[in-house]
């Protein structure tokens, strides 16, 4: 029988009602016990890192989660994380860069309501959380929820009420768990690699999110105050053009003081190419711009955050960037 390590940190699946509204207090231990069925198939041990909103989730979180489960990597077979839904695709990615190679499994889970409620997504989505981390052919930093198995690379929350709040973007599912069974679409566990577990993520990254006649000077901020800024543009990708080419110049302080520029898009599905119009080809080609392609917003941030902490040589930061980690980046990256 599979040994499974159950780390508590808050969210959702941990709250109470309060008069302040629903906050987390339920420990590790209690949520086991709504899912007794589980010692059919596993034994699980637990361990409260912490409790609290996953909003208020935090680089040194991710690192206090990695220790925990670096900590106890030999004792056991895998590992769940019962984690808010607000930031789990973050934490998702965040663990993806932070432990790599793993051939034991390591499950993020949570729900949109409280594990004590009588009609809940808790106790389907931990009962499954558990099943998988304790399946032979299971490996890797995943998301387990509504019956979805998804890289965690690659989810992201896109409703913020419904049972089936995320999504795999640009990758297939990995599994579906239905009534007790798992079904995996990818079926592909390596052998011969050694996991690796990393000590350092840099948090400061910054994101900003055009829109139509934003000022500029915004960069001219970030370029004092940030290591690495990611630009989140429209469609496939590009700057705006202005008569006063303030981007222009924005985008050329931040390369000249050595910044890392990322290009995303704000669009969920199917990824950038900035080579397709002027606004994006020109400027990319000019400033040797990073570009997301099929990244999802989460896994760009995480992993700039990540390289930064081992690197700040332009060439080694690019490498890394385009190197594929837990299936985070597809699109063209045997081109770059």
């Amino acid at each position: 029988m599979k040994r499974i390590l159950l780390i508590g940190t808050g969210g959702t699946i941990a709250c109470k009602r309060s008069e302040d509204g629903l906050r987390p207090v339920i420990t590790s231990d209690e949520l086991l016990s709504f899912v007794p069925s589980c010692r059919e198939y596993c034994q699980v041990d637990t361990r409260q890192i912490f409790n609290i909103d996953s909003t208020n989730i935090q680089p040194r979180h991710w690192l206090a989660i990695a220790s925990a489960i670096e900590e106890n990597y030999e004792d056991y077979d895998g590992f769940v994380i019962c984690h808010g839904t607000d930031t789990m695709a973050y934490t998702a990615a965040a663990l993806s860069y932070l432990i790599q190679d793993s051939l034991k499994p390591i499950i993020i889970t949570g729900a949109q309501k409280p594990i004590d409620m009588e009609n809940t997504d808790a106790r389907t989505n931990l009962a499954d959380s558990l099943r998988f981390a304790s399946c032979e052919r299971a490996y890797g930093v995943n998301i387990v929820f509504d019956g979805k198995v998804i890289a965690g690379t690659r989810g992201k929350k896109e409703r913020t009420k419904s049972y089936n709040a995320f999504s795999s973007i640009n990758f297939p599912y990995i599994a579906v768990i239905q009534e007790d069974q798992i079904l995996f679409y990818l079926d592909d566990k390596p052998s011969g690699v050694s996991v690796r577990f990393y000590h350092s993520m840099n948090p400061r990254v910054v994101l900003l999110k055009l829109i139509p006649s934003m000022d500029a000077s915004l960069l001219e901020y970030m370029a004092e105050h940030y290591d690495g800024v990611i630009i989140e543009s429209f469609g496939v990708g590009g700057l705006p053009s202005y008569e006063s080419g303030d981007y222009y110049r924005a985008v050329k302080r931040l390369t000249d003081l050595g910044k890392t520029v990322v290009m995303t898009t704000q669009v969920t599905n199917e990824g950038s190419n900035m080579s397709v119009y002027e606004v994006g080809k020109n400027i990319k080609k000019e400033f040797g711009l990073l570009e997301s392609y099929d990244m999802t917003l989460e896994a760009t941030v995480t992993k700039i955050m990540w390289i930064l902490s081992q690197t700040r040589e332009p060439e080694a930061i690019r490498k890394l960037f385009y190197q594929t980690i837990n299936r985070d980046i597809l699109w063209n990256a045997s081109k770059l």
